[in-house]
């Protein structure tokens, strides 16, 4: 069996990657399963992607803990524990990773047994600035280190999946696919079907005895305020809002009230500041700033999160 696991931002189309990549398995003769873990966060928040594919039924459920392949789309999240994307990664794991630093690099980093591979950012992976294409980069690079999809399949899945969409954006689609499936060539059939897994040896867990407390103990109240000031969510961010002074009209009530995370703090003459250490780069103000003195910028991963509450670009 191929056990896959994609690693991505919100925004990123990650879903997308994996239900391409779910979808030209399944035309290749395969069993298959494909889901997308994610939580009601919005853009920027790290999500993951489970693909499944057999020849036989499938019967495994759940997380993948022992992965053939893990992909990544974004290479800041290697240093957030929370996006979990080493858990179970062992020697003949292979790790694709979507990054300019060279993938000599990249060994030496982190330091692991199995096989590292690198997929630079192609210049037509951006479909408008905000939404770049690298889940379906991830599903072609994915497919061709897998070994078992011709490109035929691939360019199908991608067009029954984005059918809904115009014939310039699924062949603007298509050219990213094709890019990525050709730059890992070298690397075809890099992937190893895993072992079956037996739950023979699989134990319940013990009970866990709870005791009971008083009432005022236990209630889930949160008694102190501003306790959500304590989580760095900055961290999430794959573009950041940077205010351009000179053309900002001070009309600072309009991006403000309508960041949905308070991010945005307001002087007493009206100048707007955003909060780096908050922001989860939704690009709400972008939309919303009449003089369009508000802009995306690219979150560079050497930028430091300890900007300050009101911190620089």
């Amino acid at each position: 069996m191929y056990r896959i696991r994609m690693h991505g931002r919100g925004g990123h189309g990650i879903k997308t990657g994996s239900r391409i990549l779910g979808s030209a398995l399944f035309a290749s003769g395969f069993e298959v399963q494909d889901a997308t873990v994610y939580g009601a966060e919005r853009r920027g928040a790290p999500i993951s992607a489970y693909v499944r594919a057999d020849r036989a039924p499938i019967h495994e459920r759940g997380a993948i803990t022992r992965p053939d392949l893990v992909v990544v789309g974004d290479d800041t999240l290697v240093a957030i524990p929370a996006a979990g994307v080493l858990a179970g990664v062992g020697a003949e794991t292979v790790l694709l990773l979507r990054s300019n630093d060279p993938t000599e690099r990249w060994r030496e980093r982190l330091a692991l047994a199995g096989p590292v591979v690198t997929l630079a950012p192609g210049a037509d992976e951006d479909a408008g600035g905000l939404r770049p294409l690298v889940g379906l980069a991830c599903a072609g690079a994915a497919a061709r280190l897998v070994g078992v999809i011709t490109r035929a399949t691939l360019e199908h899945a991608v067009r029954e999946e984005l059918r809904a969409h115009d014939a310039a954006a699924t062949e603007h689609a298509l050219a990213c696919v094709r890019d990525a499936f050709d730059a890992v060539a070298a690397h075809a059939g890099a992937v190893r079907e895993g072992v079956a897994i037996s739950a023979a040896g699989y134990e319940h867990p013990a009970w866990v005895v709870l005791p009971l407390d008083d009432v005022a103990v236990a209630a889930p109240d949160v008694h102190a305020q501003g306790t959500s000031a304590l989580v760095g969510t900055g961290a999430w961010r794959t573009h950041r809002p940077v205010i351009e002074y000179e053309r900002c009209n001070r009309c600072s009530w309009i991006c403000s009230t309508l960041c949905p995370d308070g991010a945005i703090d307001v002087d007493p003459d009206r100048t707007p500041h955003v909060d780096y250490e908050h922001c989860k780069g939704c690009m709400i103000c972008v939309a919303v700033c009449p003089r369009h003195a508000i802009t995306p910028q690219p979150e560079h991963p050497t930028h430091a999160q300890c900007d300050g509450a009101r911190g620089t670009a």
